[in-house]
């Protein structure tokens, strides 16, 4: 016995569960059971909310559903009996009325605990204050004499506050010994170390070793990109597990003293640019699979934007899922028909050229008469990619093909797409990435894939693609830039107007063009609808459209550029405590 509380086993189910699929999600944790079996394991750690996946919105409101769940959790909790390893495996659970963000530990043939998630975040992607209530600051649960502490993902994320519970430090003056954190933490560039920050504030509070395990997989917008790792009590990294991919690990620990300390296996992780395209790739691919569609149908336009969304396709899906089509105009250029006709070459992808002059002369045909004596404008432009949509999405009907839009993060700011044209489709891996590194990331694939990626290797995106001015080639000698300011000044706006929500004023003064600041800003605001009706794309900045950023549609406010004023404190007359309760009744 003695021996045996010096040593303990658990195994990491770091897993890609499906939204509601509680049957295929428990499945998936049996296998992770039967491996911690084989692995003489005494505890196997599921991620947040994993029977049911995460995040289920309003989903998890639902009385079936949650019905459903906990009968899952109870026929695992059955299986159990058998004398394996227990399971800390994450649930909605209802008790007393109230809807939890839960962990249950089974063992023994019986629910043997539960904790109940304390810290509910309410910002960004999260909104877990509207769905569940909060849970207490309880103490570790005991597995084969070991006392575990069960803090859930934001409960590990902030000290001491008015709103948040500083659980692992509750947990270590109530006994815990090792601290295991199950979390559902979604993809974002640079994330890991702002993971890495949070553990080590708390191993650095507790003296405690910690494990933090994450799911992996895309759920609509977000992905999540696993990457889960281990800390010891002396901050020194003991595992860490890959990126973007399902890994079942078993990590043992050994207690030395009064310390527990385990060692494993560190995966290289990757950062940056890999990173993001290594999200995107996995979005998509989990986006299709999830939701069914036999493959994807996309217009390759000879441009560098559905160029890279065909790489990341067939990376995504592999070559027999990916059908290309080129749909050109009288605007089209030869090099562009060439530069299309080569990509799909070197991807080895299904290609087709339609020439849509017919169907775009038929629709100028029948609006003649309403459209006599008046000029042309963008009009006829917009005839051009409404007719490309309208093509894609027969064929799409036809084929049971999904349409993947190839719009990037630039261009829905500004309003640089057609609505019901070139915005058509289900999905966009790259509606989060900006044009600049469109760019980047197209010549970083031409010399690098991720790791179970299903394209080719080597130059996949032709070089004249890259290298060639952006247009969307819908009059003549037509470039982005006739429209747009360059795109590295156009994009250093909008990542301040966007993700940091900076004063015009601000910006202005950081040294950009005060006119230009002002359009870009209006080209943002006036978007906006545009941006409501665009398909969901994979999320990888800090602020996405609408996740994160859910701005009005009908709104006249206007940021002018002008210094902001200075609020007048002599105005306000403020109350203390005792003044609001005695108010308050």
């Amino acid at each position: 016995m003695t021996e045996r509380l010096n040593a303990f086993a658990v195994t990491l189910a770091q897993l890609n569960p499906t939204m509601g699929d509680i049957e295929g999600n428990a499945a998936k944790a049996r296998v992770a059971r039967s491996r911690a079996i084989a692995d003489s394991a005494d505890l196997v750690l599921f991620p947040e909310l994993f029977i049911a996946g995460y995040p289920p919105e309003d989903l998890v409101q639902k009385p079936a559903f949650q019905a459903a769940c906990r009968a899952a959790i109870e026929a695992l909790a059955r299986e159990t009996a058998d004398g394996g390893p227990a399971m800390l495996i994450g649930t909605p659970w209802v008790e007393d009325g109230k809807l939890y963000n839960a962990c249950a530990l089974l063992d023994g043939g019986r629910i043997a605990a539960l904790r109940f998630k304390c810290n509910l975040p309410n910002y960004g992607v999260f909104d877990e204050k509207r769905l569940f209530s909060r849970g207490p600051a309880s103490g570790p649960v005991t597995v084969r004499g070991v006392r575990i502490g069960v803090p859930i993902c934001e409960d590990i994320w902030l000290e001491e506050s008015e709103d948040y519970e500083n659980l692992v430090e509750t947990l270590a003056e109530t006994g815990a010994e090792i601290i295991l954190v199950p979390n559902g933490s979604p993809y974002a560039r640079d994330k890991n170390d702002v993971r890495l920050s949070v553990a080590v504030a708390r191993v650095t509070e507790s003296g405690l070793p910690l494990v933090y395990l994450n799911q992996v997989g895309g759920q609509d917008e977000l992905v999540f990109d696993g990457a889960s790792f281990a800390l010891n009590g002396d901050l020194s990294l003991a595992a860490q597990l890959p990126a973007f991919a399902e890994s079942i690990t078993t990590l043992r620990f050994t207690r030395t003293g009064g310390d527990w300390r385990c060692t494993g296996p560190i995966a290289e992780q990757p950062e940056g640019d890999r990173a993001d395209y290594a999200a995107c790739v996995l979005g998509l691919r989990d986006y299709v699979s999830k939701n069914g569609f036999p493959g994807v149908l996309l217009g390759i336009s000879g441009g560098i934007d559905s160029a890279l969304c065909a790489a990341i396709a067939v990376d995504a899906l592999g070559v027999d899922q990916v059908h290309g089509v080129m749909l050109p105009y009288r605007y089209t250029a030869a090099h562009s028909i060439a530069d299309a006709g080569e990509l799909a070459g070197h991807l080895g992808i299904r290609y087709e050229v339609l020439p849509i002059a017919e169907a775009v002369n038929g629709f100028e045909t029948i609006l003649s008469g309403l459209f006599k004596n008046l000029p042309p404008d963008i009009t006829e432009e917009n005839l051009q990619a409404r007719t490309r949509g309208t093509l894609l999405m027969a064929i799409s009907n036809k084929t049971g093909l999904m349409v993947v839009t190839t719009g990037n993060k630039s261009e829905m700011s500004v309003g640089y797409a057609t609505l019901y044209g070139d915005m058509n489709g289900g999905f966009n891996p790259i509606k989060d990435i900006y044009k600049t590194q469109v760019f980047r990331l197209a010549s970083l694939r031409n010399s690098w894939k991720p790791d179970g990626a299903l394209g080719p290797t080597g130059e996949v995106i032709p070089s004249d693609i890259i290298t060639r001015p952006p247009t969307a080639e819908l009059r003549e000698n037509q470039t982005d830039q006739d429209s747009l300011p360059p795109y590295d000044v156009l994009d250093a706006i909008l990542e301040r107007l966007v993700e940091r929500e900076e004063p015009l004023d601000q910006i202005i003064a950081a040294g950009f063009d005060r006119e230009t600041v002002t359009r870009i800003d209006h080209l943002l605001n006036v978007a906006e609808y545009k941006r409501r009706q665009a398909a969901p794309g994979v999320k990888v900045t800090r602020k996405n459209f609408g996740r994160d950023r859910r701005y009005p549609i009908t709104n006249r406010f206007r940021d002018r550029g002008e210094k902001l004023p200075v609020p007048d404190e002599t105005l306000v007359s403020r109350g203390n405590k005792a003044s609001i309760d005695a108010f308050e009744g």
